[in-house]
């Protein structure tokens, strides 16, 4: 696959549920780097996971513009992709087959189709896989699923929105480093929502962290850590402890360490 990343560009964005309604953020400002990992961390109700919609094209921001390189998002396209945390596959359908719909209805031809399926699958580790029905596979198999459906379509940008939150810690932590890693050996950019802080560690180059309603980008943590990322590593948990001093200060709380030396 030939993939290759963009440059953000997040101008002044608004957005409200309701033209009375209080707005959901104002005059968001946000850029990210072609090939850059962002977590945008939050508690409910910041607007974490409506900015996230909104680069993906499918809400309409209130004010504002998002580019991706020189092209303005107005709506879905199969260049920016979005993962949610249900794999939304269709359950008679074989791996492979939920892996090449979008290039069915493409009109691929079908030898080329077959191969950029063939190749997602290793991309994903489910080659063996190809001919089982996904109501066989267990839950994190199915996420493997669902990202694969979505590398085939070669994107420039890949949105998550919390889509390991379901799975147990240990399928969770695999999937965490092997996006990571798939998206910096094909060099798109990924944008992912949380509020694990463990998560935003192993994935981010770039913590981006909200708060508030209206929400706001109250601080933004370059993740400068090698690679592989190991949880137990020295550099790993001193990062993680700051983006926590991060997330209680944005919260108008004490950081966590001096919660913790109060105790």
């Amino acid at each position: 696959m030939s993939i290759r990343g963009v440059r953000l560009n997040i101008q002044d964005l608004s957005y409200r549920y309701s033209s009375r309604g209080e707005p959901t953020f104002t005059e968001l400002n946000l850029q990210a780097a072609p090939g850059e990992c962002l977590a945008i961390i939050g508690r409910s109700g910041c607007g974490k996971s409506t900015l996230l919609h909104i680069i993906a094209g499918l809400l309409k921001p209130a004010a504002g513009s998002i580019h991706l390189d020189d092209t303005r998002v107005e709506g879905p396209s199969p260049k920016w992709v979005m993962m949610f945390q249900a794999p939304h596959l269709f359950p008679w359908m074989k791996v492979s087959r939920n892996v090449g719909v979008g290039l069915k209805f493409a009109k691929w031809p079908e030898k080329e189709k077959n191969d950029r399926v063939a190749e997602a699958l290793r991309l994903v580790e489910l080659q063996d896989y190809a001919d089982t029905n996904v109501q066989d596979l267990s839950g994190g198999q199915q996420q493997r699923v669902a990202l694969a459906r979505s590398l085939v379509m070669e994107p420039e940008l890949l949105l998550l929105d919390e889509p390991f939150s379901a799975l147990d810690a240990f399928t969770r932590s695999s999937l965490q480093r092997d996006v990571r890693s798939i998206a910096k050996r094909l060099g798109f950019n990924l944008i992912i929502v949380t509020h694990d802080i463990d998560e935003a560690v192993i994935m981010a180059d770039r913590a981006v962290i909200m708060a508030g309603a209206p929400g706001k980008i109250k601080d933004e943590i370059e993740v400068a850590l090698p690679d592989p990322r190991q949880r137990e590593d020295a550099a790993v948990q001193g990062m993680r402890a700051r983006l926590m001093d991060a997330f209680h200060k944005a919260a108008g709380k004490p950081p966590a360490s001096e919660a913790s030396a109060a105790a």
